[in-house]
């Protein structure tokens, strides 16, 4: 299982802190979870106010992530997912939308949870996407790393 060693979440208190997630529309079932997912980790660190934005696919996630960045949002959630399928599109987007969504955490100096499942199959994204009967929860963890990481920077900047 992808998650073994995985540090268990913690609920920390980010009700200042204004947080937005956005997610892709590609495949239903797997983003409804991971949002699903995302919205309770914000919720259970009492942020108000949830900003979502949908965006078409993963592709799309780093320029809607650096408008929210760029917006003044503390900390940004990516959530999407890309199954593999039998050309190379898979590597593409995949690599694309992951680097564009680091560019985005450095050049903006926002944390950007990273819940992008890049999986081989309908079957992994399904575990991954915080379901019933799912192994894990990756919205939910993408949305208290991100919050954590901003706690952290804020403190960082306090301190030095």
């Amino acid at each position: 299982m992808s998650g073994k060693g995985a540090p268990t979440p913690e609920v920390v208190d980010a009700s200042d802190l204004r947080v937005a997630v956005v997610a892709a529309r590609w495949h239903d079932e797997v983003m409804n979870g991971l949002l699903n997912g995302a919205e309770r980790a914000l919720k259970d660190a009492s942020v108000g106010g949830l900003t979502v934005v949908r965006v078409p696919g993963a592709f799309e996630l780093p320029v809607a992530a650096a408008a929210l960045a760029k917006s003044g949002y503390d900390a940004i959630v990516a959530l999407g997912v890309v199954i593999r399928g039998g050309t190379p599109h898979f590597d593409y987007v995949c690599s694309a939308a992951t680097d564009g969504l680091n560019r985005v955490a450095i050049d903006h100096v926002v944390p950007v949870g990273f819940g992008l499942l890049t999986c081989d199959n309908e079957e992994q994204a399904l575990d991954r996407a915080g379901l019933e009967g799912s192994h894990e929860d990756k919205g939910y963890e993408a949305a208290a790393a991100a919050m954590e990481t901003a706690l952290t920077l804020r403190d960082c900047v306090r301190h030095y």
